[in-house]
């Protein structure tokens, strides 16, 4: 089974059944196994009315007890080899199922994080979800096929063969009866992949919803929209569960036929063979191993139906993974270098301009607007922005990202120590990370928790405050120490006297190196040394805080907080 730290190969992403055969391609030696195994483990019962009917005819009949004995005890080591054959065989499909379930969990991974900041902007979360919580099971189900699928495809053709020494009639009858259950149940099949497809897209977008609430309740409580979306919400679950039943009906369906198609298949097999033994032209023994045939050849039939339903389940998922696997980043020209110096970036869409080693602010009436000029500025959209002169699109990523960090406000924080979270995959020193902190005014995160920077921090810091991780990221951005800082509202969860203190290390630590804020705190603005104030997405004001309160109304109509004693307390 593939490693943990394995490399899981370049997938085939021309189609989803040529995604599938990669999968069984990736590990030949334990595929091949398990359909020898499958092959095996169903012929093995398949052979078994066959000795029967030579102890009927050989040993029973004549009164021959020796051969009787014989006969039974071949009968016995089959049932024993068949059970034994059993437990290597789903031994051996668990293991093969397990192997494509992590390597495409592997390859989804790996291209979430070759995507970058770009995956958010082509793919949603709801379908990144689905594709980990759903797709990836339903694709390691479809490889059963494999081992009890070509057994059953062998198992089938061994009994034909058999049937063929007894009577040509019954042999025509059972290749025949096969292709017409695939005939009839073949229009289900594909009626089944257009409802699951549709269950499929209606559940990603459920999905992301219920995402978008998990992250907006808060907003939505303020706001009193908590009972419109959770009427969508409702809406949307109906819509989905109407789909599942469609689904359903389908599968269910599917399910009948391939059960009770063989049935009948037998009892007609059956009622044949009675007849050829009245008109004498087959024995007892042998109507006994053609009814024990028949009765083995349920299973198969039965698994080839089964493995149709799952294989038509599977490529569903599997054209949502190659869908998936088929996105590309950004392309990165890299047709010239960094700046050599710090040097000013040059946002025109907007018409920021960032000078090195300042501290300057972004005020905006929509947050989205600002956040988007960093986005522009940190290389995260096309654009026509510049740095020092040279176009920021022309620079490759790695130099870029080398020398400018964006640190978003809801930036991911993992698992693990505090101490892991905050330095990241690179050795820091006490005196360092002492520093961040206490910049970042996390001081206090630190000697609250039971051991401090090797206490255990959950996943996204759900074991911390909104303003604790707040402060958490900002201490990250800062240990970094990046030759150009974008924040984006690095204070907005604090409280006014925590922010004032934040406001002040921050121009303190990063004094020298280039900084942006996006900001609409008074206590923030009034340590910039240049504040540009953005209407519609474009430079409409810049200067100082204080000049821009006397100057222009809009801003001061945005920023002032003369009604907050605590925030004015705070900024004195």
């Amino acid at each position: 089974m593939i490693d943990v730290y394995e490399d899981p190969g370049r997938p085939d992403d021309r189609s989803a059944g040529r995604y599938l055969w990669w999968l069984v391609r990736s590990q030949p030696g334990r595929s091949a196994a398990g359909a020898l195994l499958g092959c095996v483990s169903l012929a093995v019962p398949a052979l078994v009315p066959y000795l029967l009917a030579r102890a009927i005819d050989d040993g029973l009949e004549p009164g021959d007890g020796a051969a009787l004995a014989g006969w039974c005890g071949a009968v016995l080591a089959a049932g024993a080899l068949q059970a034994w054959l059993n437990i290597m065989r789903h031994r051996t499909m668990t293991r093969v199922r397990m192997d494509a379930n992590f390597r495409t969990v592997k390859v989804v991974v790996g291209q979430a994080v070759r995507l970058g900041a770009s995956l958010p902007r082509q793919v949603t979360a709801g379908e990144v979800v689905t594709i980990g919580v759903g797709d990836v099971q339903t694709i390691s189900q479809s490889l059963t096929v494999v081992g009890p699928g070509v057994g059953a495809v062998a198992a089938y053709g061994l009994v034909a063969a058999l049937l063929l020494a007894v009577s040509p009639l019954l042999a025509a009858v059972v290749l025949l009866g096969v292709p017409l259950t695939g005939v009839l149940v073949g229009p289900l099949l594909g009626r089944l992949q257009g409802v699951e497809t549709a269950y499929r897209e209606r559940q990603q977008v459920l999905t992301a919803r219920i995402g978008d609430l998990a992250g907006g309740l808060r907003v939505l409580g303020g706001l009193g929209g908590k009972e419109l979306v959770a009427e969508a919400f409702r809406r949307d679950s109906r819509r989905l569960r109407a789909e599942g039943y469609r689904v359903g009906a389908v599968t269910s369906w599917v399910q009948a036929l391939g059960l009770g198609l063989p049935t009948v298949f037998l009892a007609v097999v059956t009622w044949l063979a009675a007849r050829l033994v009245a008109q004498g032209e087959i024995t007892v023994g042998e109507l006994v191993s053609v009814y024990g045939y028949v009765a083995v050849l349920v299973v198969p039939v039965a698994y080839l139906l089964e493995f149709g339903h799952q294989v038509s389940r599977g490529l569903v998922a599997a054209r949502r993974v190659v869908r998936f696997l088929r996105l590309e980043p950004p392309a990165d020209g890299g047709a010239y270098d960094a700046p050599a110096e710090p040097s000013a970036l040059h946002d025109p869409d907007s018409g920021v301009r960032v000078p090195p080693g300042r501290l300057t602010a972004l005020v905006a009436a929509r947050p989205a607007d600002a956040a988007a000029v960093v986005d522009r500025l940190g290389r995260y959209e096309p654009s026509a922005a510049t740095w020092g002169g040279v176009p920021l699109d022309g620079i490759p990523a790695d130099q870029v990202r080398e020398r400018i960090l964006v640190a978003d406000h809801e930036a991911d924080l993992f698992a693990g120590t505090l101490r892991e979270v905050v330095c990241g995959r690179r050795e820091r020193d006490e005196a360092a990370i002492g520093r961040a902190v206490r910049a970042a005014a996390a001081d206090d995160i630190v000697r609250g928790l039971p051991d401090g920077l090797d206490s255990r921090v959950d996943a996204q810091g759900r074991n911390l405050s909104g303003g604790q991780r707040q402060r958490v990221r900002l201490a990250r951005a800062l240990l970094a120490d990046p030759e150009v800082l974008l924040a984006v509202e690095p204070t907005s969860a604090l409280d006014a006297h925590t922010e004032a203190v934040v406001a002040r290390r921050l121009r303190d630590a990063r004094a020298g190196r280039t900084t942006v804020v996006t900001t609409s705190s008074p206590l923030v603005l009034d340590r910039a040394d240049l504040v540009y104030f953005l209407t519609d997405g474009k430079v409409a004001a810049s200067g100082t805080h204080a000049g821009l309160l006397a100057e222009e109304p809009g801003y001061r109509e945005l920023v002032a907080r003369d009604a907050d004693p605590d925030a004015e307390e705070a900024r004195r």
